[in-house]
């Protein structure tokens, strides 16, 4: 019987435990199981498994739902954490935070310091165990270590963490992780995290107030950013990549001549996976290792370019989801190396074929589960049927007012090479309602009417007699706007897939729960509510378009409605200290003048640094191989090379030499977007002339084609049967 690798497991794991295979896989039996994935999200101290170890020192997982058991059950929880970790096998813990500018550069994007959760009794020598409440709760490390901005320095070096009571403890391997914030010693924010739970309490108030004025009064539940986020990456062969110093060093391709065949057949998205080779049994590895540590990566499939791949977990709390997607890029590249794979989660790691997302599908709700975004049930809730209308009034000022940073927020640098190159969104912000709620929309800021909005349906006969009539939704997909609405959510589409997400989250919550304030202080002052919502909407109506993003025509009438356009990434960062945006984030207590300073600094700093790296790449690659290939084959533009080289150097002294963060960055896009294009060129012609034999290379033909260059070895065989 042919199965897969998962599915082998699953039934060595259900004859360790005693559990006849029939049970698990198949065979006679009543109904499916569950019994063979028990240990998935044992490894994670929350629900059942949290209240096991609590209720062995008198207490329950209750207690977490209070942020306050840090203060008053420290060291109860502590006791608990320590039975579970060592009867999972782990002696180790540490506080895992977020350090800034990580993407493309960190492996993990996190910071740790792992230690031993035990200790030598002094007078007996003995072992003993030693983790207590303060050690759960509070670590420190040293903050002008990590990108700061200024914020720390070698004489001024204290870094703090804390730990986050909004994310739940979890365990692999032989260690316990215990997410955690990073501030200074004055509490600057030297991290990702902190200011995404500001604005997560800037949300919740200030939700909370309007949602009161709307008929809804939720006490003391909070309202809250669910996520979702659908994470791309490519898999490519780990021999070919060693190949590659440029994919080793930098993360993509600086050069490369394009394949015979690349993505023009549309035949590799949603393809079958195939047995053949490694990348299904690398996938499946992937949400085994995930599961079990209480991820819920649901989803998997090819994407559209050859190599590219997809997951896509179940929704959850902003910070948690954050958290677990940092996990699932780790596990991506650990698991894929085991696979003689190598996982490349760079936004563009190669040219002429699509790059990588992260769709961050953003959401509101209370804390019991009423869905702000969902017409039918927010009406409902509130009482009130033009609820959702005023919500969406709100958000939809928010994007118009703050298109710029959420074009901040996305500006990763290897989102260079990605927006608007038809596999995401251009840089220019608006929002994709659909014609059925923009109709809606428009009669209600018109005064034509103010009942509920109804999602329509349609039903699609095909005419058979097999396939029943079925009913879809009245509104279509459009993969072309930034931030289309999706049903209860909307999907911010131009997401990098390298990126920690916490910068473009916070971005959310703050610009929405500005307008959030805003209304609710308007409606305390005496304004009327509907006339408020209408006011607004007629004020920022042309953020709102449902035609084609990509279309040239289209962004020129976008472009000239005075919607937020910043082509350039660095210039876009430029914008976080716009004083527009500094007292936004002031006044929603999210960050100071100075923690927007520092964040430019090291935004820019970033894309410098990542830019540097390439371009030293690229001048080791021209004088180690493409020049030797070009001289040993007699054949080439030898004489541009050289010259290459040089003009490559000359640009990294001048960018050395910049006197700002800000000058290096912008001289660093003009080194990469223009200098380097031109460069590669040369370098694509070289290998284009020269012979297979003597061009040291891998290619992209050898790089993006698993199914036709690599095969699952022959003593792997018995993986995939059942004797």
């Amino acid at each position: 019987m042919l199965a897969s690798t998962a599915a082998a497991r699953s039934l060595l794991r259900a004859a360790r435990r005693g559990v006849p295979a029939a049970a698990s896989m198949g065979g006679a039996r009543t109904m499916a199981s569950v019994e063979p994935y028990a240990d998935y999200g044992k490894s994670v101290f929350t629900g059942r498994v949290a209240d096991e170890y609590l209720k062995k020192h008198g207490s329950s997982a209750d207690i977490l739902d209070d942020p306050s058991w840090t203060r008053t059950h420290a060291d109860t929880v502590a006791k608990a954490v320590l039975d579970w970790a060592v009867d999972r096998g782990a002696n180790t813990y540490c506080h895992w935070f977020q350090p800034m500018a990580s993407s493309g550069v960190r492996h993990g994007q996190t910071g740790q310091v792992q230690n031993m959760m035990m200790k030598f009794n002094r007078a007996t020598n003995d072992v003993e165990f030693d983790f207590d409440g303060k050690m759960l709760i509070k670590g420190e490390t040293d903050g002008s270590s990590y990108p700061n901005g200024g914020l720390r320095a070698t004489h001024q070096a204290g870094g703090y963490l804390a730990l986050d009571t909004s994310s739940p403890i979890f365990l692999r391997g032989d260690t316990v992780f215990i997410p955690s914030a990073f501030v200074s010693y004055y509490g600057a924010a030297l991290d990702e995290k902190t200011p995404l739970l500001r604005s997560n309490a800037a949300i919740s108030k200030h939700g909370k107030r309007l949602l009161a004025h709307l008929g809804l009064d939720i006490g003391d539940r909070d309202v809250v950013s669910n996520i979702g986020l659908e994470q791309e990456f490519f898999l490519v062969p780990r021999e070919a990549y060693y190949k590659r110093p440029d994919l080793q060093l930098a993360g993509r391709t600086i050069i490369g001549k394009d394949a015979p065949r690349g993505q023009e057949m549309c035949d590799h998205y949603m393809a079958p996976p195939s047995l053949a080779n490694p990348a299904l049994a690398c996938m499946q590895e992937m949400q085994d290792e995930c599961w079990r540590i209480g991820i819920p990566l649901k989803t998997r499939h090819r994407e559209v370019a050859p190599n590219q791949y997809e997951f896509a977990p179940l929704y959850g709390y902003n910070t948690t989801q954050i958290d677990q997607n940092l996990m699932v890029m780790q596990i991506i590249e650990e698991v894929a190396a085991r696979h003689n794979l190598a996982a490349l989660l760079q936004e563009k790691p190669f040219n002429d074929v699509n790059g990588s997302g992260k769709h961050n599908n953003w959401s509101l709700a209370t804390e019991d589960g009423i869905m702000l975004l969902h017409p039918g049930k927010i009406n409902a809730a509130t009482g009130n049927p033009s609820a959702f209308a005023v919500i969406m009034a709100a958000i939809i000022a928010a994007v118009n007012e703050h298109g710029d940073l959420m074009r901040m927020s996305i500006s990763s640098p290897g989102n260079d090479f990605r927006l608007g190159a038809c596999e995401a969104p251009p840089a220019i912000v608006s929002t994709y309602l659909g014609d059925d709620m923009t109709f809606y929309l428009s009669h209600f800021k018109d005064g034509k009417g103010e009942g509920g909005y109804e999602p329509q349906t349609k039903t699609l006969d095909l005419g058979t007699h097999e396939v029943l009539p079925f009913d879809v939704p009245a509104e279509d997909r459009n993969r072309t706007s930034p931030f289309p609405y999706g049903g209860a959510r909307f999907e911010f589409r131009a997401v990098g897939s390298s990126q920690n997400v916490s910068m473009v989250n916070t971005v959310l919550n703050t610009a929405v729960a500005e307008k959030f304030a805003e209304f609710a202080d308007a409606i305390d002052a005496g304004k009327d509510v509907h006339d408020l919502a209408r006011e607004t909407l007629n004020e920022n109506w042309r953020v709102i378009f449902n035609g084609n993003n990509y279309c040239e025509e289209a962004q020129k009438e976008l472009t000239d409605r005075g919607i937020w356009r910043i082509d350039s990434g660095v210039e876009a960062i430029a914008q976080l200290t716009a004083e527009k945006n500094v007292q936004l984030f002031q006044k929603m207590k999210v960050l100071t003048k100075e923690e927007c300073e520092s964040r430019q600094h090291i935004l820019h700093d970033h894309y410098t640094g990542t830019v540097d790296i390439e371009a030293k790449c690229l001048v080791d690659m021209i004088n180690q191989h493409v020049i030797p290939s070009v001289k040993a084959a007699g054949v080439g533009p030898l004489a541009d090379l050289e010259a290459a080289a040089k003009t490559l150097k000359d640009a990294i002294a001048e960018i050395h030499a910049a006197d700002s963060s800000y000058k290096a960055a912008q001289l660093a896009r003009v080194l990469r977007l223009e200098t380097m294009i031109d460069v590669r060129a040369v370098c694509d012609a070289a290998e284009e002339v020269v012979p297979a034999n003597l061009w040291t290379l891998a290619t992209y033909k050898e790089l993006l084609f698993l199914d036709s260059h690599t095969a699952v070895g022959s003593e792997a065989e018995t993986d995939y049967y059942d004797e």
